[in-house]
């Protein structure tokens, strides 16, 4: 073994002494072990040097860890502290919240004393008062019995006359009114059979009007149909197996002809193949510039037959 591993040896040594100190706050003074191994024993000057060193180390280290458990025993002595002062904070506040409440419920009980004193002076005071009121209204109603009975007694004579008096007004009046009412309802008459004469023309005119519209939208119905079919026939490709087949279709227009859908609705397989083709080819279709014609066109449907 060389000298590396003897120095090793004795720092292990060292520590481990070290660590028994510490757990013993106070260490005792490190031994230094001398182990001869082989031949190759270091001279005594470079042993007491390595010894030296590792007995510095050690004792700086012990010197740390002293540190660092006083240092913990601060903390924890400074925490405790913290603890007693917050627990004291803490019995204070709740004593003087507890010297709070009772003086707020000591000021309670003698408001509601005061409270009740005070509607019981009010109560009485207000019985007093009603009982001279009633007294006061006694009196008055008396008084003004005595004068309602002089004042009836002049009334009636007055309103006797005035009956008299109203009774004249109201006939007379009665007859204006009827009169009035009577031509009223003669003028109501006659306006209401002038508004119903006039009705009734105007319906007459109205219908003879929508029955000319009606003509006219179907006469230009269908004429565009018949435009539409000559187009459609015009790019129908047909063949000798058509002879006496047909197709129906849907045909939707745009506003201005544009084919915008065309689908079969039945019919001979090759008829109605044509019969998409050339609408299709057709792209747009005669349609009227009038409203109501092309409602009636936007949305057809038409049987296609070959012509021979």
């Amino acid at each position: 073994m060389n000298s590396s591993v003897v120095k090793s040896i004795v720092l292990h040594l060292g520590i481990g002494g070290f660590l028994y100190a510490s757990a013993n706050i106070h260490p005792p003074t490190p031994k230094v072990m001398e182990v001869t191994l082989n031949s190759a024993i270091p001279t005594p000057d470079k042993a007491v040097s390595a010894v030296t060193v590792d007995q510095k180390q050690v004792e700086q280290k012990i010197a740390e860890l002293q540190k660092k458990e006083k240092d913990k025993k601060s903390a924890e002595d400074k925490r405790i502290r913290d603890l007693e002062r917050r627990a004291a904070n803490a019995r204070k506040q709740r004593e003087s919240e507890a010297r709070n409440i009772k003086k707020l419920e000591q000021e309670r009980k003698a408001k509601e004393k005061e409270k009740a004193q005070a509607e019981a002076e009010a109560k009485k005071a207000r019985a007093i008062e009603q009982k001279e009121r009633a007294k006061a209204k006694q009196a008055e109603k008396q008084k003004q019995e005595a004068e309602n009975a002089a004042k009836a007694a002049a009334d009636k004579r007055k309103a006797e006359e005035e009956a008299l008096k109203k009774a004249e007004a109201e006939r007379k009046k009665r007859e204006e009114e009827a009169k009035e009412r009577a031509a009223e309802a003669e003028r109501k008459r006659q306006q209401a059979m002038q508004e119903q004469m006039l009705q009734e023309q105007l319906a007459k005119e109205q219908a003879a009007r929508s029955k000319i519209r009606q003509q006219q939208v179907v006469s230009e119905v269908d004429k565009y149909r018949a435009l539409i079919m000559a187009r459609i026939q015009q790019n129908l490709l047909i063949d000798e197996k058509m002879k006496n087949q047909q197709c129906r279709v849907n045909i939707r227009l745009g506003f201005n002809g544009l084919v915008t859908q065309v689908k079969s609705l039945g019919g001979d397989k090759l008829v109605c193949e044509a019969a998409l083709r050339a609408v299709r080819m057709a792209d747009t279709l005669p349609v009227s510039k009038d409203k109501d014609v092309f409602e009636k066109l936007k949305n057809i449907n038409l049987t296609i037959k070959p012509e021979f």
